[in-house]
């Protein structure tokens, strides 16, 4: 899981005269692998609790040493190193399946790794989990509780009420907010997201193609609200298939392919290489 940077006295980069803070790293990954473990094959038609109960049987006449038959391994990330400073906004691209939500949830501390380790300094957050919605509640509801669940007190929770539901255009054609969750789109659904999770400053943040939500004026002022919190000195991390928010707002590039860290680099120098790959 993600543990803890131990905080030092910061260092400067001197440049002539005058002194520069030297930037602080927030997350390193240290050789991370990350493996799934895929049960139930060969089941054979049976249902789910059957199997999960066939494999028991299996071990324990085995002599309980663990090991199972049907069990598959998936290598999701393999041997993955960074190190993201504070003030960075950086985008994870890579084809479907490349790793990068894997990635995300790891950095989040969602996931175990089997090798290496994350290192984070402050919480980080994963939108969409920290502010997690219910459906049967009214979006006026699940923006006071996924406030309070990020941290917020209930005073900045009032206070930002208002700019959340406008900042998500949940009611441009509607009194949408006081109606249940279950009634939203997909798209409604994950603009509240968004609204809710970008309203507090986070030490991390890391968006999973939030930003493929919605209409290009919800795009832009996204791209805009990730400007903002880079600049209150947080460090964005942003899985996103679209090259073009990926050049807006982000000035560093991770390219993962099949779990491998493919490319490390400055955003037009990154996306250029991924462009030529892509259109091979």
């Amino acid at each position: 899981m993600a543990d803890t940077l131990t905080k030092a006295a910061p260092a400067t980069q001197r440049t002539g005269a005058n002194p520069e803070p030297a930037p602080a790293p927030t997350v390193i990954a240290d050789g991370v692998d990350i493996v799934y473990r895929v049960h139930g094959t060969g089941t054979s038609g049976r249902g789910a609790a059957t199997a999960a109960l066939g494999r028991i049987l299996r071990r324990r006449k085995g002599g309980g040493d663990g090991t199972e038959r049907g069990v598959r391994t998936v290598h999701a990330v393999r041997n993955i190193s960074f190190t993201a400073y504070r003030g960075e906004a950086i985008g994870l691209i890579g084809t479907n399946g490349s790793g990068k939500s894997t990635l995300l949830k790891a950095v989040a501390g969602l996931l175990p790794v089997e090798r290496g380790h994350i290192y984070t300094d402050g919480q980080p957050s994963l939108l969409g989990v920290n502010a997690a919605l219910m459906n049967d509640l009214t979006g006026e509801r699940n923006v006071h509780l996924g406030g309070l669940a990020m941290g917020m007190p209930r005073e900045q929770v009032r206070e930002r009420y208002q700019e959340i539901v406008d900042f998500s255009g949940i009611n441009d054609k509607g009194d949408f907010i006081s109606l249940p969750m279950r009634t939203y789109s997909s798209g409604m659904a994950a603009r509240l997201r968004f609204s809710i999770g970008s309203a507090k400053d986070h030490d991390v943040l890391l968006i999973d193609e939030a930003l493929a939500t919605g209409d290009r004026s919800f795009q832009k002022r996204s791209e805009a609200r990730i400007r903002a919190l880079r600049e209150r000195a947080g460090t964005v991390f942003l899985v996103s298939h679209n090259n073009k928010s990926i050049r807006d707002t982000c000035d560093r590039v991770l390219w993962l392919e099949r779990g491998e860290l493919r490319m490390d680099g400055p955003t037009a120098e990154v996306m250029r290489e991924y462009e030529r790959f892509t259109s091979a």
